[in-house]
């Protein structure tokens, strides 16, 4: 299919003012009682952006935001981009540990934080944090601000003083080539690192996506993927402004709920992982669901059952399957023409202005049906990891090409299928898992000498971490205990589902441990 071009817009807060201009009656957002056409969206953002002038974010800074899916979010975004600043948002799940290595890793300078989500006080996490270029602490909407943070309500009476002249010349000068956001990922080697992607490339990665998924106005689409994110800031928050169709923020989702949200609100548009959508169907008997016409399914492979009964039991116009990664956006997708074996068994053709290879361990190109390495190319290629050009070199080779570590082939008709994940990471329940940073949180347990993370199928969370454990000398590991210390101080997702005490981990010829020798005792314990 012939795709039309992205406007030259070139950023995002070009794009913003051009759809407010032209269109600012229509719903951008609706949550609850809230509801933000495009010319109010674009007002507040404005008014984000005063107040952060006001507090001295300069062109290129930093500000974090960690809230759950909300207007408010939406706001803050699209205003930390008016200021010219670059957003780094921080996953909800995080704790203390987690979001503090990664504020510092960015070198934040400010935080917009929401307080109370599921009791959860994210400032207060940081609170003892040594997170020196943090200057500013924001709670985002509603919330007594704790000592040290200020209150949304006294953040934007401050921008007042910043006249909007400034403020839109500010925007103005924004460049195409300018970083516009820095996600987070830890990768295979544990510690944070901040994918930097710029404003050009997002609006014509997503523009793209978002026509091939046929997102348009009148659409009312539920973003449930967090918009701390790739998929839910990207394919959500800008994608929606991109085509005027009104996005429904999901904080928390329960699939009830959704569906009364589907019923009430004749949603048109769902994105989701596999488990989302069995979840769905489990409750769907008596629900009329007729108003979606869209479903895109993000997943290396998608049960060609549940496509059937999805197809059968919602009516359906088409179901989209996608392959992206953080590095390198949106990779390939499938097409609406696509039979349902093509969906299910592969994330379809590349998107226009982005290759794929797929390589053995020397580089040489393989033919098609032949599994190796996937390598990127195109605009959608990262501009690198934040301030870490050798991790950057690692991944992105002298030729321009990402080397994603994800091993896949390609069927004659160009079709990608992805048949193996980076060597470490294993998937919990559609959050990426990786044992290197899980191993680095739990070295933090007093009760942890060593340790070495691996991920074993599980039938309800498609897998989960068990954790081989060495305690300090003379010391004897509580595997409760160590499990209630990570609940404490990870994300739920990154919690050991088991954690096995043993006098000694297994290495190999060259001192590494030996992690094939555990998967073959967790095999076992398993059987």
């Amino acid at each position: 299919m012939d795709l039309e071009p992205v406007p030259a817009w070139g950023t995002i807060p070009r794009m913003l003012r051009d759809q407010a201009a032209n269109h600012p009656a229509v719903e951008a957002v609706v949550a609850g009682d809230v509801r933000l056409t495009l010319g109010e969206l674009a007002e507040r953002a404005s008014e984000v952006a005063r107040s952060l002038i006001a507090l001295g974010v300069r062109p290129g800074d930093r500000v974090a935001v960690w809230a759950p899916n909300t207007p408010d979010f939406v706001v803050a975004a699209y205003g930390i981009w008016d200021a010219g600043a670059i957003i780094a948002p921080v996953s909800t799940r995080f704790k203390g540990l987690e979001a503090a290595a990664q504020l510092a890793k960015v070198g934040a300078t400010a935080l917009l934080a929401a307080e109370g989500f599921m009791g959860a006080s994210y400032l207060g996490m940081i609170a003892d944090a040594d997170l020196p270029d943090l200057r500013h602490r924001v709670v985002l909407g509603e919330g007594e601000p704790p000592a040290g943070a200020m209150s949304w309500h006294d953040f934007l009476t401050a921008g007042e003083k910043i006249s909007r002249a400034e403020a839109e010349e500010r925007a103005a000068a924004v460049g195409q080539d300018d970083i516009a956001s820095i996600m987070a990922t830890s990768g295979t080697t544990g510690t944070p690192k901040g994918v930097m992607l710029h404003h050009s490339q997002l609006l014509r990665g997503y523009w793209d996506w978002a026509e091939i998924v046929t997102l348009r106005e009148g659409d009312r689409y539920p973003i449930i993927a967090p918009f701390s994110h790739g998929f839910g800031i990207n394919a959500g928050l800008l994608a929606c402004v991109l085509r005027r169709a009104t996005m429904m923020p999901i904080a928390l989702f329960d699939p009830a709920r959704l569906l009364d949200l589907i019923e009430e609100n004749r949603v048109s548009i769902l994105a989701g992982a596999p488990p989302m959508f069995f979840k769905i169907l489990d409750e769907l008997d008596g629900r009329d669901v007729s108003s979606l016409r869209v479903l895109i399914c993000g997943a290396a492979a998608v049960p060609p059952e549940l496509i059937r009964r999805l197809v059968d039991r919602v009516g359906i116009e088409r179901m989209i399957n996608a392959y992206g990664l953080m590095e390198g956006t949106v990779v390939s997708m499938t097409r609406p023409e696509d039979p349902v074996e093509v969906i299910a068994g592969s994330t379809g053709r590349p998107v226009p202005g982005v290759s794929v290879r797929v390589v053995d361990d020397d580089g040489n190109d393989l033919a098609p049906g032949e599994p190796g390495e996937i390598l990127v190319g195109g605009y959608g290629v990262m501009r690198g990891y934040w301030d870490d050009p050798d991790r950057t070199a690692e991944v992105i080779d002298p030729d321009g090409w990402l080397h994603t570590g994800d091993i896949g082939v390609i069927d004659d008709a160009g079709n990608v299928a992805i048949v193996d994940r980076k060597k470490e990471m294993f998937i919990v329940s559609g959050f990426n898992a990786y044992p290197a940073e899980i191993e680095g949180l739990l070295l933090s347990c007093p009760q942890v000498a060593q340790v070495a993370v691996i991920g074993v199928p599980d039938d309800q969370q498609g897998e989960v971490g068990w954790a081989y454990v060495v305690p300090p000398p003379g010391e004897k590991a509580d595997p409760d205990a160590i499990i209630a210390w990570a609940r404490d101080n990870m994300s739920n997702y990154k919690v050991p589902r088991r954690v096995v005490p043993v006098d000694a981990l297994p290495v190999n010829a060259n001192g590494k441990i030996d992690k094939p020798t555990l998967h073959r005792r967790a095999a076992a314990a398993r059987a």
